[in-house]
C-alpha cells in the first residue's frame, strides 16, 4: 500500500462529528499498563484477567487502544486480555524509522510468553491481524475482524476522493481543520449515535498524535491471494452504515478464508465498539468461547 493510500485510508475513518474538546472518559491521567522496549522505541500495553484463553485487541488506524475502553471490562472478565498502542498512537512514541507492525505484535506476545492467542483486529488493525496470522499461524487460534481491510484489495475512487478531501488540512498541519472537514462524514459513526461521537472526540482530543504522527509502517506481501492459508475460525463484523469499500473487503475476506463467516451489525458504522459496546462484546465473546 502506498503512503498516499494509507494516509487517505486513515483520514477517512476520522469522520462523523468530533464534538470539540470533550474529556475522554475511559483513559486515566497516568498509565495503568507497562512499556515494552522494542527496537529502540517503546510500546505501551495493558493486560487484565486470569482466564486461560488469551485475547489481544489491535486497534484501528485513527484511534489508540483507549478505543476499547467500553468493551475492555467485559473482555477482562472472560479472558486474559491484552491491548496495546501501536507506534505513534496513545502513549507509544512515534516511529523514527521503518518498521513492521506484525513484528511489534509478535514482540508483545513473546514478552508476555503467550504461545496461542485469539485476535480482535479493527480496520487497519484487522489487516495487521490477517498479516500476523499468515506470518505466525502457530500463534493464532481464532480471529475476529471488525470492519477490516485486506492488503492487495483495491479501493474505489469514491474512497480515495473522500480521503483526499478530508486529508488536505492535515497536509498543512491543521488538525482542527481536518476534524471540521470530517464532521459530515456518514460512515464512521452511524447517525444518531451521539454518545459514540463524544467518545471519539474525547480520545482524539486527549491524544492528537493519533492523527499527526508520521506513518512509517513498512509494506508487506499482499494478503488477499493468501487468505486460503488461514484455516482457523474467523468472524467478520461489519456495520451496516460503514463505507461500501469495507463491505467489499469483508466479502473478499469471507470468500478467501475457508472458515470465515460474516455478520452485518445494524445501526452502526465503522467503530461499532464505540456505538454498541454491549452487543459487540457479546458477539465476540460468544464466538471465541464456543469455537
Amino acid at each position: 500500500m502506498t503512503k498516499r493510500l494509507r494516509r487517505a485510508e486513515a483520514i477517512i475513518w476520522l469522520g462523523a462529528a468530533l464534538l470539540g474538546n470533550v474529556p475522554t472518559q475511559g483513559q486515566s491521567a497516568s498509565p495503568q499498563g507497562s512499556f515494552l522496549e522494542v527496537e529502540g522505541t517503546r510500546l505501551y500495553y495493558e493486560e487484565c484477567g486470569s482466564a486461560p484463553q488469551a485475547v489481544v485487541l489491535v486497534h484501528d488506524g485513527v484511534l489508540d487502544s483507549s478505543a476499547w475502553d467500553d468493551v475492555w471490562p467485559e473482555f477482562c472478565k472472560h479472558f486474559h486480555a491484552i491491548r496495546y498502542d501501536r507506534r505513534g498512537y496513545g502513549r507509544s512514541p512515534v516511529a523514527t524509522a521503518g518498521y513492521y507492525a506484525t513484528d511489534d505484535l509478535a514482540a508483545i506476545l513473546h514478552h508476555l510468553q503467550l504461545k496461542r492467542v485469539a485476535i480482535v483486529g479493527s480496520s487497519h488493525g484487522g489487516e495487521i491481524s490477517i498479516n500476523f496470522t499468515l506470518d505466525h499461524p502457530e500463534m493464532v487460534e481464532r480471529l475476529a475482524l471488525v470492519g477490516a481491510v485486506v492488503g492487495g484489495m483495491p479501493y474505489t475512487k469514491h474512497f480515495m476522493d473522500r480521503g483526499e478531501v478530508l486529508g488536505k488540512p492535515l497536509e498543512k498541519g491543521d488538525v482542527k481543520g481536518a476534524i471540521a472537514a470530517a464532521l459530515n462524514d456518514k460512515y464512521l459513526i452511524a447517525p444518531g449515535n451521539d454518545a459514540a461521537k463524544k467518545r471519539m472526540a474525547g480520545i482524539l482530543s486527549a491524544n492528537p498524535q493519533d492523527l499527526t504522527h508520521p506513518e512509517l509502517e513498512l509494506p508487506v506481501k499482499p494478503a488477499l491471494p493468501r487468505l486460503g492459508e488461514i484455516h482457523i475460525p474467523t468472524l467478520l463484523l461489519v456495520g451496516d452504515a460503514d463505507i461500501p469499500d469495507v463491505h467489499l473487503h469483508a466479502g473478499a475476506i469471507e470468500a478467501g478464508i475457508p472458515s470465515a463467516r460474516l455478520a452485518v451489525i445494524s445501526d452502526v458504522g465503522h467503530l461499532m465498539y464505540l456505538e454498541k459496546p454491549a452487543e459487540f462484546s457479546r458477539i465476540i465473546i460468544e464466538f471465541f468461547e464456543n469455537q
